[in-house]
């Protein structure tokens, strides 16, 4: 079952073809038209929450519409069984894009005024680079500390291949803040990336992760977000947990 809510939320997911059908390529898209949102779950999905970012950021409204966690597709992602499933997926203006990437590039065309993406080229083409690598890449930081918002371990062993993917992470938030000054990765304003590495955020923090100070506070910045607070307390009322992802130590 589903069920559905009016809010300024959003996100979506992976998908090997290009994010986005559309009835008509030549067809006006208005960004004051209806829009929805679908989502899993809010405790454990790392795409749904870039995505509702990623829509917040922009300012566009939607509904959202939350798929049942036990739903077979929706916990295949959770799992990382599946590399292609449509959820998140943004439906405007008769669009539908189920990809993350392919979401806030939309975002950016029908909203260039939020600044999803640098106005400066070299920097929007960085912005793109770092958005892709998380996009892709940090396989053993996945799996290895999954999403779980509500969870705190406080004595959580990370493995080697995990470490490699932090200690990247990382470098790649103390270059874009010392090379644009913060508080956000690219400067003064929230971009695409700050929705990206948002997710990896919380699960530092749920597994204790040690972090040098520069990159501490850039999490204390993310957490501090209004979005983030909303989303934390949303996901804290999720009345099914997922065992396989309940990690004990």
């Amino acid at each position: 079952m589903t069920k559905a809510k009016t809010t300024h939320s959003v996100e979506a997911h992976t998908q090997a073809t290009t994010g986005c059908t559309t009835p008509s390529a030549t067809a006006p898209v208005t960004p004051a038209a209806p829009a929805m949102l679908t989502l899993s779950s809010k405790n454990y999905s790392s795409w749904s929450l870039r995505g509702w970012l990623l829509v917040r950021f922009a300012g566009l409204p939607v509904t959202e519409k939350l798929v049942a966690i036990d739903d077979a597709s929706a916990r295949a992602e959770l799992l990382l069984l599946s590399p292609s499933v449509l959820v998140p997926r943004l439906e405007h203006a008769g669009i539908s894009v189920w990809d993350t990437l392919a979401i806030g590039e939309y975002l950016h065309e029908i909203r260039p005024e939020a600044g999803l993406l640098p106005s400066d080229p070299i920097a929007r083409s960085h912005c793109r680079s770092i958005c892709g690598e998380m996009h892709s890449g940090f396989s053993a930081l996945r799996s290895a500390l999954p999403m779980n918002v509500s969870a705190k371990i406080k004595k959580f062993t990370v493995w080697s291949r995990a470490k490699g993917d932090i200690e990247r992470i990382t470098e790649i938030w103390r270059d874009c803040l010392a090379r644009y000054g913060g508080p956000w990765l690219f400067g003064k304003q929230r971009s695409m990336a700050d929705a990206m590495y948002a997710p990896v955020v919380t699960r530092f923090l749920t597994y204790n992760v040690a972090l040098d100070p520069v990159c501490a506070a850039y999490c204390e910045t993310v957490m501090a977000m209004p979005e983030m607070q909303e989303w934390i307390a949303a996901a804290k009322l999720e009345p099914i947990d997922i065992e396989e992802l309940e990690v004990e130590f």
